[in-house]
């Protein structure tokens, strides 16, 4: 089934190569929790949704792809979900209402999925602005990986200043982060598991972590959360949540397409320069994602970290098959998760490691050319100090086709761009944001 001969590999090392790419990501069944939870979503609920929205994206993966990429709600847009849609309303959108957005969102990415429209979206779009989204996003979910470790705190003065070391979190959260950061130097797959688990480890010792239960029978407490698609159009017209369901898509878009190639080029999967069965694969995060909001997460994606698996000889649906196999059997710890999510310590270091491991795009970035390199850097800036992913979103398709027409250069500027350009404007001046 998994053509195993034909790409040069074994049951073994398929096995072994979806324990490593669990390892490596399994961080997320610990952090994702943490932070939807300041949206006001229980934090069991959030742990079973991000094990099923991952068991389904992973499991089609495997199944119907045959790819060795494992597919989870994403970084960056559970804190988008979390600080901009949802907080920054100050109680107008609940987090209900916001999943509503997120299911309208992974409906209509089922429908681009499955037409030539996301390849077009994909080649409109210039690469400086695709690959500065995911670098502002890394240095967005690192600010608050430091915000929630007392590393770095509110100031009158000059907004943000430097916090207390002596601060029993925060000194734990340093130690995490450099234990981990030496588990990674020493290159040791599943390092940041290893450091949260090393960090949990010390939080016992000192007294800030206690554990009461480990395991437990997986339940949702709240049931499903969204189900009705017309209810969920409604209130994404109610209270304007076009801009959401955009960002939503476009982050997904660019996120599961470039570590879907990277993966690929990595595992020597792709054939004259395209990826085979392309679209079955394209439509992995669009089903995780909708599933995932039904049952109370964020959107989901393709995991960079599938690339450790490949690393060590996974090159077919057998490895992101463990993988979904693995995050089944991780549904029975939602005692342990939800003791080690409450202390920011534990999930902090993962924030920030993972948010520089995603700014390390900007080596491929433009920076020669203004009209290239400017609009870039104001959606890197403008993510983390703005608290807005889609903020950020807007101010770079809103910038760069402005400077490519005072460059003489408005024909080189794909129509969709324009397009975008313009609902941003819309946005930032008439919808919450």
């Amino acid at each position: 089934m998994f053509q195993l001969k034909e790409n040069g590999t074994t049951v073994k090392r398929e096995l072994f190569a979806g324990l490593t790419t669990f390892l490596t990501m399994a961080y997320v069944i610990i952090v994702n929790p943490i932070i939807l939870a300041d949206a006001g979503v229980p934090i069991d609920q959030v742990f079973m949704a991000t094990i099923i929205a991952a068991v389904i994206g992973t499991g089609w993966m495997a199944l119907c792809a045959n790819y060795p990429i494992a597919v989870a709600p994403g970084m960056g847009l559970n804190a988008y979900f979390t600080y901009t849609v949802v907080l920054a309303s100050n109680g107008e959108i609940t987090y209900l209402t916001a999943f509503s957005a997120v299911f309208v969102a992974g409906l209509l990415f089922i429908l681009i999925s499955l037409t030539p429209f996301r390849e077009k979206l994909i080649t409109a779009i210039p690469e400086n602005l695709k690959l500065a989204i995911t670098a502002g996003i890394g240095l967005f979910i690192a600010f608050i990986g430091l915000r929630m470790s007392g590393i770095v705190v509110a100031n009158d003065s000059n907004l943000v200043a430097f916090g207390n070391i002596t601060e029993p979190a925060t000194l734990l959260t340093f130690i995490g982060l450099f234990v981990t950061v030496g588990l990674m130097a020493r290159k040791i797959n599943g390092a940041i598991f290893i450091g949260m688990i090393v960090t949990a480890i010390i939080a016992m010792l000192t007294g800030q972590l206690t554990i009461d239960k480990v395991v437990a029978l997986p339940h949702l407490p709240e049931g499903v959360l969204v189900f009705n698609p017309l209810d969920a159009i409604r209130e994404v017209i109610e209270y304007g949540l076009y801009g959401v369901v955009f960002s939503f898509i476009l982050v997904t878009l660019f996120d599961t397409t470039g570590t879907m190639i990277g993966v690929a080029k990595q595992a020597g999967l792709m054939k004259d320069g395209k990826l085979p069965r392309a679209r079955k694969a394209l439509i992995s995060d669009s089903l995780a994602t909708t599933f995932g909001a039904m049952f109370g997460t964020s959107p989901s994606t393709a995991y960079l970290e599938s690339g450790s698996g490949v690393a060590v000889g996974g090159r077919t649906g057998l490895t992101s098959l463990t993988v979904a196999l693995l995050f089944i059997i991780a549904s029975f710890f939602g005692p342990l998760v939800g003791s080690l999510s409450g202390v920011a310590a534990i999930t902090a270091p993962a924030l920030i490691i993972v948010g520089s491991l995603m700014i390390g795009v900007v080596k491929n970035m433009k920076w020669d050319d203004i009209e290239d390199a400017f609009p870039a850097f104001l959606v890197i800036l403008s993510m983390p100090l703005t608290s807005s992913i889609s903020t950020g979103i807007a101010l770079g398709f809103i910038s760069y086709p402005l400077v490519m027409i005072f460059k003489g250069r408005a024909r080189d500027v794909h129509p969709l761009v324009y397009i975008f350009a313009v609902l941003f404007v819309l946005q930032l001046v008439y919808m919450p944001h």
